[in-house]
């Protein structure tokens, strides 16, 4: 079972169906099932310029963040190896939260010649990336 939670501010018109369907072809691409529970934010750039100043250090708006409960990837310059999830009592894997600038999506949307809803889907697919460890 896996349980996505969404919450958009409510001047942001978004199909949370297409939200869900997308987090769940990403985790099922990288075979990720079971009990998982994953958050999707949307919200505007002012909070999301907040984010990424507070969290990166960069003092301006960003399309997607992604917030890992605990980061997995393997660093190779000093070989650590890989931590892990931590294993909640509830057998639940909570892999952390996606938050997304509706702002930046419409924006986006429109230079790539697609939906915001397409946009969206992108975004949350890059997201679950980052909540599994995968980056670029």
């Amino acid at each position: 079972m896996i349980n996505i939670i969404v919450s958009s501010d409510p001047r942001y018109h978004v199909n949370k169906i297409v939200i869900k369907s997308a987090v769940t072809q990403a985790l099922l691409k990288h075979r990720v099932g079971g009990r998982v529970e994953v958050g999707v934010n949307i919200i505007g750039d002012r909070k999301m310029h907040e984010l990424n100043k507070k969290f990166r250090g960069i003092d301006s708006t960003t399309d997607v963040l992604s917030f890992a409960l605990e980061d997995p990837h393997v660093d190779n310059l000093q070989h650590v190896p890989r931590i892990g999830f931590v294993a909640s009592p509830d057998k639940w894997l909570r892999l952390g939260d996606i938050v997304i600038s509706y702002p930046q999506a419409v924006e986006d949307a429109s230079l790539d010649g697609t939906s915001v809803d397409e946009e969206i889907k992108i975004l949350v697919e890059h997201g679950v990336n980052h909540l599994l460890g995968i980056h670029h």
